[in-house]
């Protein structure tokens, strides 16, 4: 683990109601609760570890760091500040794409890259825009014939599911390229509003992924995973991937040992199909891929 110079970094509670009310009456409480050693506690992970506030591109607010595919910053806000973000250390200080002329210059970025075929449109949280901006990214993304994939990356359908309406899912369903990307940890989370939301992108043509990360004292349980995986293939939502938490400064309370990550994988693979088994995985900073536990 690389040392991190920058100790101090504020990461301030935030939660929209929703999400209050439900991480009050969830498993997943403490993802919306900070703790001292966020700020205070040296764990020896870095802020930033995946090199994004340098901008390698050249082109402020876009990322990349696979050869298909390409991170577009839309936002730094998201509808509530989970506390094991992988970027809560650079939100506020990573540059986002906020004008026009921004999102121009990502596009040709693009066009000059013609390997790349999936844009993830990231933040923050895409969807704290209005539904103007964020068709106005879609759009010019889903535009290109090199593109094949927009993702959209959101949390709302878990912690703001009212932000999705038929009427923003009907116009990102007319783009055919649109495929959504979300986060639920906790089989508590998937309510019937967000079961909803869901729907609203699934019955329009829009596939539903679920990249969860596993997490001590919310999902490190083999039941408590495979409630998760039941709920969510219960919903149509796809469980995609589970993640290891991030080498990332602050969230060292969330980790969860290896070997039991590998425990709690062979006993959902044990006891699920596949077509509900997401893949244990970890982001590695240099990896050529995320990596299999």
């Amino acid at each position: 683990m690389a040392r991190n110079n920058a100790r101090k970094v504020v990461f301030p509670e935030k939660a929209c109601p929703y999400a209050r009310e439900l991480a009050k009456r969830s498993k997943a409480f403490r993802l919306q609760i900070s703790s001292r050693g966020e700020t205070d506690a040296d764990d020896g992970y870095q802020v930033d570890p995946f090199g994004e506030l340098e901008e390698k591109t050249k082109v402020p607010g876009l990322t990349q760091r696979f050869p298909d595919r390409v991170l577009v910053m839309t936002s730094e806000n998201c509808f509530a500040n989970c506390r094991h973000c992988t970027r809560r250390g650079i939100l506020g200080k990573k540059k986002i794409v906020d004008t026009d002329e921004a999102l121009d210059s990502c596009v040709k970025y693009v066009l000059r890259h013609p390997k790349v075929r999936d844009v993830l449109l990231s933040g923050g949280d895409a969807l704290v825009l209005s539904d103007e901006k964020v068709l106005k990214f879609a759009e010019a993304f889903a535009k290109l014939d090199q593109i094949d994939i927009v993702r959209l990356c959101t949390r709302a359908p878990c912690v703001n599911p009212q932000r999705i309406t038929a009427k923003l899912a009907t116009k990102l369903s007319k783009l055919k390229k649109i495929w959504v990307n979300t986060q639920f940890n906790s089989a508590d989370e998937v309510t019937s509003q967000a079961i909803r939301a869901c729907n609203e992108f699934i019955s329009r043509g829009i596939p539903v992924s679920c990249q969860t990360v596993l997490l001590k004292g919310v999902n490190d349980t083999p039941k408590k995973m495979l409630a998760l995986l039941k709920a969510l293939s219960a919903a149509k939502i796809r469980p995609y991937y589970v993640f290891m938490c991030d080498d990332v400064a602050g969230i060292d309370r969330f980790r969860v040992p290896i070997e039991k990550a590998r425990q709690i994988e062979a006993f959902c693979a044990r006891n699920i199909g596949g077509l509900s088994m997401p893949r244990f995985v970890r982001d590695i900073a240099s990896a050529k891929r995320k990596e299999p536990i």
